[in-house]
């Protein structure tokens, strides 16, 4: 079986957090995970943190 593009991610967070992102999220018209996947990479890119593209950790996906 090939390995999986996305993984799930369970996470509590106070519920003023959460209304706080879905605000955010429809502001930019994205999704509640895309949002949160855009501001953990806009977070990694400040901070240095390298993120591989998937290709680097599946390899190719035509293989």
């Amino acid at each position: 079986m090939p390995p999986k593009k996305t993984t799930t991610l369970n996470l509590r967070v106070d519920p003023a957090i959460k209304e706080a992102i879905k605000a955010a999220a429809n502001r930019e018209h994205r999704s509640v995970a895309n949002m949160i996947e855009m501001l953990i990479r806009t977070h990694c890119e400040q901070e240095g943190i390298f993120i591989p593209e998937q290709q680097t950790l599946f390899g190719d996906a035509d293989e």
